[in-house]
Protein backbone atom coordinates (compact mmCIF):
# COMPACT_ATOMS: atom_id res chain seq x y z
CA UNK A 1 0.00 0.00 0.00
CA UNK A 2 1.40 3.47 -0.97
CA UNK A 3 0.09 5.85 1.65
CA UNK A 4 0.71 9.51 2.12
CA UNK A 5 0.95 12.11 5.21
CA UNK A 6 0.55 15.77 5.29
CA UNK A 7 1.16 18.01 8.10
CA UNK A 8 -0.59 21.20 9.70
CA UNK A 9 -2.50 22.75 6.61
CA UNK A 10 -1.79 26.45 7.78
CA UNK A 11 -4.36 29.08 6.66
CA UNK A 12 -5.42 30.08 2.80
CA UNK A 13 -1.57 29.33 1.94
CA UNK A 14 -1.54 25.72 2.94
CA UNK A 15 -5.37 25.14 2.01
CA UNK A 16 -4.22 26.22 -1.65
CA UNK A 17 -0.97 23.71 -1.96
CA UNK A 18 -3.49 21.34 -0.94
CA UNK A 19 -5.92 22.11 -3.79
CA UNK A 20 -3.35 22.87 -6.22
CA UNK A 21 -0.61 19.79 -5.77
CA UNK A 22 -2.77 16.67 -3.77
CA UNK A 23 -4.59 15.51 -6.59
CA UNK A 24 -1.34 15.39 -9.22
CA UNK A 25 0.45 13.99 -6.17
CA UNK A 26 -2.18 11.22 -6.23
CA UNK A 27 -2.09 10.22 -9.95
CA UNK A 28 1.67 10.98 -10.14
CA UNK A 29 2.52 8.21 -6.88
CA UNK A 30 -0.51 6.01 -7.21
CA UNK A 31 -1.38 6.89 -3.92
CA UNK A 32 -4.12 4.43 -2.09
CA UNK A 33 -4.92 6.48 1.16
CA UNK A 34 -3.90 10.09 2.08
CA UNK A 35 -4.15 11.40 5.84
CA UNK A 36 -4.21 14.97 5.85
CA UNK A 37 -3.56 17.00 9.32
CA UNK A 38 -6.23 19.92 8.80
CA UNK A 39 -5.69 21.61 12.81
CA UNK A 40 -4.39 25.16 11.60
CA UNK A 41 -6.46 25.86 7.95
CA UNK A 42 -8.83 27.87 9.08
CA UNK A 43 -6.76 31.19 10.00
CA UNK A 44 -4.35 29.26 11.67
CA UNK A 45 -6.84 28.29 14.71
CA UNK A 46 -8.86 24.72 13.93
CA UNK A 47 -10.94 23.62 11.23
CA UNK A 48 -14.05 24.62 9.73
CA UNK A 49 -16.80 22.32 7.73
CA UNK A 50 -16.42 24.33 4.61
CA UNK A 51 -12.61 24.05 4.56
CA UNK A 52 -12.62 20.23 5.59
CA UNK A 53 -14.55 19.62 2.54
CA UNK A 54 -12.13 21.73 0.18
CA UNK A 55 -9.44 19.30 1.66
CA UNK A 56 -11.68 15.98 1.43
CA UNK A 57 -12.74 17.52 -2.07
CA UNK A 58 -9.11 18.01 -3.21
CA UNK A 59 -8.17 14.21 -2.28
CA UNK A 60 -7.66 13.78 1.43
CA UNK A 61 -9.26 10.34 2.58
CA UNK A 62 -9.17 11.53 6.17
CA UNK A 63 -8.12 14.89 8.13
CA UNK A 64 -6.67 14.77 11.61
CA UNK A 65 -7.16 17.12 14.10
CA UNK A 66 -5.17 18.41 17.09
CA UNK A 67 -5.44 20.75 20.48
CA UNK A 68 -7.42 23.15 18.20
CA UNK A 69 -9.72 21.27 17.02
CA UNK A 70 -13.00 22.43 18.33
CA UNK A 71 -11.32 26.23 18.10
CA UNK A 72 -13.79 26.88 14.98
CA UNK A 73 -17.07 26.04 16.83
CA UNK A 74 -19.10 24.74 13.43
CA UNK A 75 -16.76 21.86 13.57
CA UNK A 76 -18.63 20.59 17.30
CA UNK A 77 -21.47 19.63 14.95
CA UNK A 78 -19.89 19.04 11.73
CA UNK A 79 -17.53 16.20 12.86
CA UNK A 80 -20.74 14.51 13.45
CA UNK A 81 -21.73 14.52 10.34
CA UNK A 82 -18.45 13.97 8.52
CA UNK A 83 -17.08 9.82 8.82
CA UNK A 84 -13.36 10.97 7.42
CA UNK A 85 -12.72 12.98 10.00
CA UNK A 86 -10.69 12.34 13.43
CA UNK A 87 -9.85 14.07 16.19
CA UNK A 88 -7.57 13.47 19.33
CA UNK A 89 -9.03 10.18 21.22
CA UNK A 90 -7.85 11.73 24.51
CA UNK A 91 -9.16 15.56 23.78
CA UNK A 92 -12.04 14.95 26.27
CA UNK A 93 -14.56 11.98 26.99
CA UNK A 94 -17.22 14.35 25.69
CA UNK A 95 -15.89 15.04 22.94
CA UNK A 96 -18.16 14.88 19.41
CA UNK A 97 -16.32 12.95 17.04
CA UNK A 98 -14.49 9.41 16.96
CA UNK A 99 -10.58 9.61 17.80
CA UNK A 100 -9.81 6.37 15.56
CA UNK A 101 -11.36 5.03 12.62
CA UNK A 102 -11.38 2.50 9.70
CA UNK A 103 -11.36 3.15 6.05
CA UNK A 104 -11.55 1.54 3.03
CA UNK A 105 -8.35 2.68 1.31
CA UNK A 106 -8.67 2.73 -3.19
CA UNK A 107 -7.03 -0.73 -3.59
CA UNK A 108 -10.03 -2.34 -1.13
CA UNK A 109 -7.24 -2.65 2.00
CA UNK A 110 -8.70 -1.52 5.33
CA UNK A 111 -6.54 1.43 7.43
CA UNK A 112 -7.13 2.78 10.75
CA UNK A 113 -6.57 5.90 11.22
CA UNK A 114 -6.15 7.82 15.19
CA UNK A 115 -4.80 10.45 16.47
CA UNK A 116 -3.54 10.87 20.53
CA UNK A 117 -2.52 14.49 21.85
CA UNK A 118 0.97 14.55 24.03
CA UNK A 119 1.08 16.09 27.41
CA UNK A 120 4.59 17.54 27.96
CA UNK A 121 4.70 21.49 27.58
CA UNK A 122 1.10 21.45 26.51
CA UNK A 123 -1.57 24.32 27.45
CA UNK A 124 -3.78 22.02 28.35
CA UNK A 125 -4.54 19.16 30.64
CA UNK A 126 -4.73 15.81 28.20
CA UNK A 127 -5.52 12.21 29.00
CA UNK A 128 -2.67 9.75 29.22
CA UNK A 129 -2.20 9.29 25.48
CA UNK A 130 -0.40 5.82 25.27
CA UNK A 131 -3.33 4.36 27.72
CA UNK A 132 -5.93 5.93 25.54
CA UNK A 133 -4.36 4.49 22.23
CA UNK A 134 -3.81 0.90 23.97
CA UNK A 135 -7.46 -0.83 23.59
CA UNK A 136 -7.53 0.73 19.60
CA UNK A 137 -4.16 -0.80 19.14
CA UNK A 138 -5.22 -4.05 20.50
CA UNK A 139 -8.56 -4.05 18.79
CA UNK A 140 -6.94 -3.34 15.31
CA UNK A 141 -4.05 -6.11 15.17
CA UNK A 142 -1.68 -4.76 12.32
CA UNK A 143 -2.02 -7.08 9.37
CA UNK A 144 -5.17 -8.83 10.77
CA UNK A 145 -8.14 -6.27 11.19
CA UNK A 146 -5.94 -3.29 9.33
CA UNK A 147 -3.84 -3.57 6.74
CA UNK A 148 -2.25 -0.60 7.74
CA UNK A 149 -1.99 1.76 10.90
CA UNK A 150 -1.64 5.12 10.83
CA UNK A 151 -0.86 7.04 14.24
CA UNK A 152 -0.92 10.76 14.22
CA UNK A 153 1.14 12.44 17.82
CA UNK A 154 0.24 15.55 18.29
CA UNK A 155 2.21 16.99 21.03
CA UNK A 156 5.17 19.86 21.37
CA UNK A 157 7.66 17.51 22.74
CA UNK A 158 10.08 15.42 20.27
CA UNK A 159 10.68 13.15 23.27
CA UNK A 160 7.31 12.42 24.02
CA UNK A 161 6.87 11.82 19.39
CA UNK A 162 9.83 9.28 20.15
CA UNK A 163 8.45 7.27 22.77
CA UNK A 164 5.35 6.98 21.22
CA UNK A 165 6.80 5.84 17.92
CA UNK A 166 8.68 2.94 20.23
CA UNK A 167 5.79 2.09 22.29
CA UNK A 168 3.56 1.78 18.60
CA UNK A 169 6.89 -0.20 17.16
CA UNK A 170 5.82 -3.56 15.27
CA UNK A 171 1.90 -2.12 16.17
CA UNK A 172 1.27 0.61 13.53
CA UNK A 173 2.46 1.20 10.13
CA UNK A 174 3.52 4.80 10.84
CA UNK A 175 4.00 6.64 13.23
CA UNK A 176 3.98 10.79 12.81
CA UNK A 177 4.67 13.80 14.63
CA UNK A 178 2.14 16.86 14.25
CA UNK A 179 1.75 20.23 15.60
CA UNK A 180 5.32 21.85 15.75
CA UNK A 181 5.10 23.06 11.79
CA UNK A 182 8.77 22.41 11.23
CA UNK A 183 9.48 19.08 9.46
CA UNK A 184 12.28 16.73 11.03
CA UNK A 185 15.09 14.57 9.40
CA UNK A 186 14.18 11.71 10.85
CA UNK A 187 12.60 9.37 9.02
CA UNK A 188 13.34 6.18 9.74
CA UNK A 189 11.75 2.09 9.59
CA UNK A 190 11.92 0.95 13.69
CA UNK A 191 13.15 -2.75 14.37
CA UNK A 192 9.67 -3.98 14.33
CA UNK A 193 8.39 -2.54 11.17
CA UNK A 194 7.15 0.71 12.09
CA UNK A 195 7.87 3.86 10.45
CA UNK A 196 8.47 7.00 12.17
CA UNK A 197 8.74 10.60 11.67
CA UNK A 198 9.09 13.12 14.72
CA UNK A 199 7.14 15.76 12.91
CA UNK A 200 5.58 15.87 9.28
CA UNK A 201 5.82 19.83 9.17
CA UNK A 202 3.26 21.91 8.12
CA UNK A 203 1.86 22.73 4.57
CA UNK A 204 2.53 26.24 4.65
CA UNK A 205 4.37 29.52 3.89
CA UNK A 206 7.77 28.60 5.63
CA UNK A 207 8.89 32.35 4.92
CA UNK A 208 7.02 33.06 8.47
CA UNK A 209 7.37 31.87 11.86
CA UNK A 210 5.78 28.44 12.06
CA UNK A 211 3.21 29.22 9.69
CA UNK A 212 1.75 33.11 10.95
CA UNK A 213 3.00 35.93 8.95
CA UNK A 214 6.32 36.97 11.17
CA UNK A 215 5.89 40.57 12.32
CA UNK A 216 3.73 40.08 15.14
CA UNK A 217 5.69 37.46 16.91
CA UNK A 218 8.97 38.96 16.00
CA UNK A 219 7.46 42.07 17.78
CA UNK A 220 6.40 39.59 21.34
CA UNK A 221 9.82 38.00 20.99
CA UNK A 222 11.86 41.32 21.10
CA UNK A 223 9.52 43.59 23.26
CA UNK A 224 7.39 41.05 24.96
CA UNK A 225 4.23 43.13 24.78
CA UNK A 226 1.82 42.13 21.74
CA UNK A 227 0.08 44.45 19.64
CA UNK A 228 -1.70 42.81 16.94
CA UNK A 229 -3.62 39.60 16.07
CA UNK A 230 -1.15 36.44 14.73
CA UNK A 231 -2.24 36.07 11.10
CA UNK A 232 -0.76 33.19 8.56
CA UNK A 233 1.42 34.29 6.36
CA UNK A 234 -0.02 33.62 2.59
CA UNK A 235 3.12 33.34 0.42
CA UNK A 236 3.85 30.10 -1.49
CA UNK A 237 3.70 27.22 0.60
CA UNK A 238 5.47 24.03 0.79
CA UNK A 239 3.97 20.91 1.30
CA UNK A 240 5.44 18.86 3.89
CA UNK A 241 5.07 15.06 5.04
CA UNK A 242 5.74 11.78 4.50
CA UNK A 243 5.59 8.83 2.43
CA UNK A 244 5.32 5.41 3.12
CA UNK A 245 5.08 1.69 1.74
CA UNK A 246 4.04 -0.65 4.12
CA UNK A 247 3.61 -4.66 3.24
CA UNK A 248 0.14 -6.03 2.29
CA UNK A 249 0.50 -9.44 4.55
CA UNK A 250 1.96 -7.55 7.41
CA UNK A 251 1.20 -4.46 7.07
CA UNK A 252 4.61 -3.21 8.30
CA UNK A 253 6.45 -0.65 6.69
CA UNK A 254 9.12 -1.29 3.81
CA UNK A 255 10.03 2.40 2.77
CA UNK A 256 9.38 5.73 4.41
CA UNK A 257 10.73 8.78 2.61
CA UNK A 258 9.72 12.70 3.88
CA UNK A 259 8.19 15.04 1.16
CA UNK A 260 8.67 18.26 0.70
CA UNK A 261 7.17 19.75 -2.40
CA UNK A 262 6.85 23.69 -3.11
CA UNK A 263 7.76 26.90 -1.38
CA UNK A 264 11.42 27.81 -0.28
CA UNK A 265 12.04 24.43 1.42
CA UNK A 266 14.77 21.60 -0.75
CA UNK A 267 12.49 19.59 -2.11
CA UNK A 268 11.46 15.72 -1.16
CA UNK A 269 9.84 13.06 -2.86
CA UNK A 270 9.60 9.36 -3.36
Amino acid sequence: MKILFLGDVMGRAGRRAITEKLPQLRDAWKLDFVVVNGENATGGMGLSGAHAKVLLDAGADCLTLGDHAFDQKDMLSFIEQEPRIVRPLNFSKTAPGKGARVFVARNGRKVLVTQALGQVFMKRPFDDPFSALEPVLKAHPLGGMASAVIVDMHCEATSEKMAMGHWCDGRASLVVGTHTHVPTADAMILPGGTAYLTDAGMCGDYHSVIGMEKTEPMRRFITGMPKERFTPANDEATLSGVYVETDDRTGRAVRVVPVRDGGVLQAAAP
